[in-house]
């Protein structure tokens, strides 16, 4: 794993001699692939040019990382339990962050905050109550580590904590077994179960298997009061408030995730993806919103406006025969020249549909009939597939801007069907006009998709960067733009998160978000739990 970038140390996006862009490694489908269109898409988006560079620090120096302040007498209790721990640099540098993208940055170059003192590895529940008992003994604080993608900053150390800070590093517990969840969210390969519970996670596939609040059957956590966990397992109770909903979005604040019981399947028997070109991106919204209402969404159902549809061509790799290329040239001439689509306006919908054989055809003889109503065309299983598989890598792109000199990062919401339109529109314009106000010389990339879709309203999903030569201070700026672009989803009636979490970076526009009231009942809550502040992270409140 990279320790200053994302995913996986042998994968990554690179323009090679030719200036030709390819992703290296063998892990997905798009490795060892050469991508011809990413290069000027890239440039042309951006004024980005391959003669600046702005490499990241190669190799982690652990002589930089600051020493650990260990708590003597919790280490040498510690150690009587058998319970494997480490205060080397590179476990407390790697576990001191997300994958925010102040974060990155800081790591790029060679700098580092306040890092965990000391990381520990239980390997069950019980050396978990361990620790945490050691810990309150003597007031150490906890901070849990499940997989380390957090984009919310819930994983860094306050940096004017003075007591021992513990990594609490929950990736050894888990137990693999061969059923489906189906909950997979974009970072599924590297987030875990018990951070998909603290979050209150959602995933790709939410239309046919539900969000973790959906899949959850019991839940136990170990917080300083003790363990936390319902005495039966029945599929719905009538015994007051819900204790698990006390858990599920608690961020590390309450305690640690240590088991959790959720709904499994057995594989899906059959697949099939598929896609959709609307001639422009209010009528996909009003498709998918049809879609929503007759509650026939497939498994995954995903609308791209048209930067990011431009976006997804540079990412496409090339083609193997001239047959394929002609083909792909006859379609374009098809949707643009003889259906009248303007390629500037035209969006995308990619589609997953799963199932047994039978549903699923006759499922996706729906979902297309609805698409043909508001101007939909069928785009084939090959874009749907190919979009699909993007999203295990599109992370890895980041780390290729930042090479040269391009800073980005994703953010979403939640909104009513009714504001969707307005939302969207208004926050892309927003990210443009506070680029230019505060001096970005280059115009951002701003660019959405509505991810998934409910009866009520859908989630949209935001990507903005920019190219950041001649600012003295891009991270800053870059977060004073996300702010504003924060504010301007609020005002149009969009929720703080649907999926991210709060963590410190959102946590100031938690009194709007729940009220006054809200806040004193979570305030009092970790006051009963974690009288002490064992559970440090500072996030939520």
């Amino acid at each position: 794993m990279k320790w200053n970038g994302w995913g996986y140390s042998d994968s990554r996006f690179l323009f090679n001699k030719k200036g030709q862009a390819e992703f290296t490694g063998r892990r997905y489908r798009l490795s060892g692939m050469v991508l011809p269109s990413l290069k000027d898409w890239f440039e042309s988006t951006f004024g980005a040019s391959l003669q600046h560079k702005s490499p990241a620090t190669a190799t982690l120096n652990a002589s930089a990382v600051p020493f650990p302040s260990l708590n003597e007498a919790f280490l040498q209790d510690l150690k009587s339990t058998g319970i494997p721990f480490s205060h080397e640099a590179e476990d407390r540098v790697f576990r001191a962050h997300g994958h925010c993208l102040h974060e990155i940055f800081a790591l790029r170059e060679g700098k580092f905050g306040r890092v965990p003192d000391l990381v520990v590895w239980p390997n069950c529940h019980e050396d978990v109550v361990k620790t945490v008992d050691l810990a309150c003994r003597h007031n150490v604080c906890l901070i849990p580590y499940g997989g380390g993608t957090s984009v919310s900053s819930a994983l860094e150390c306050p940096p004017d904590e003075t007591r021992c800070i513990v990594s609490l590093d929950t990736s050894q517990m888990l137990n693999e077994s061969g059923y489906c969840t189906g909950h997979e969210p974009d970072s599924m390969e590297f987030s875990s179960l018990g951070g998909w519970v603290a979050t209150r996670a959602s995933g790709m596939k939410k239309n046919v298997y539900g969000n973790i609040e959906d899949l959850v059957v019991h839940i136990k956590m170990v917080c300083p009061r003790g363990v936390v966990e319902k005495s039966c397992q029945g599929p719905r109770v009538s015994i007051g408030p819900d204790i698990h909903h006390f858990i599920m979005g608690s961020e590390g604040t309450l305690g640690v995730v240590t088991e959790v019981t959720i709904k499994i399947r057995p594989m899906p028997e059959y697949q099939k993806y598929g896609s959709v070109v609307f001639p422009n991106f209010e009528q996909g919204v009003a498709c998918l919103r049809e879609v929503a209402k007759q509650r026939c969404a497939p498994a995954s159902i995903r609308l791209m406006d048209n930067a990011q549809f431009q976006f997804g061509h540079a990412l496409k790799p090339q083609v193997s025969s001239i047959f394929t290329s002609f083909l792909d040239g006859l379609k374009k001439f098809y949707i643009t020249k003889f259906k009248g689509f303007d390629p500037h306006h035209l969006c995308v919908a990619t589609l997953l549909f799963e199932g047994d054989r039978e549903r699923v055809l006759q499922h996706e003889k729906q979902v297309y009939d609805i698409a043909a109503k508001f101007g939909g065309l069928a785009a084939g299983e090959d874009n749907g597939q190919r979009g699909y598989m993007l999203t295990f890598v599109i992370a890895y792109l980041r780390d290729l801007g930042m090479d040269y000199y391009v800073i980005g990062e994703s953010f979403e919401t939640s909104v009513p069907w009714d504001r969707v339109l307005d939302l969207c529109r208004n926050v892309k314009e927003r990210i443009v006009r506070e680029c230019r106000e505060r001096g970005v010389q280059f115009p951002p990339l701003a660019t959405c998709r509505v991810t998934q879709t409910y009866d009520a309203g859908a989630c949209v999903y935001f990507y903005f960067a920019f190219n950041y030569r001649g600012l003295a201070d891009p991270v800053n700026i870059y977060g004073r733009v996300e702010h504003a672009a924060r504010e301007e989803i609020l005002a149009n009636g969009g929720s703080l998160s649907h999926h991210h979490g709060v963590g410190k970076l959102r946590k100031h526009w938690m009194p709007e978000s729940i009220s006054d009231v809200g806040i004193g009942m979570l305030k009092s809550v970790k006051e009963y739990v974690d009288p002490d502040n064992i559970f440090g992270s500072r996030n939520l409140l």
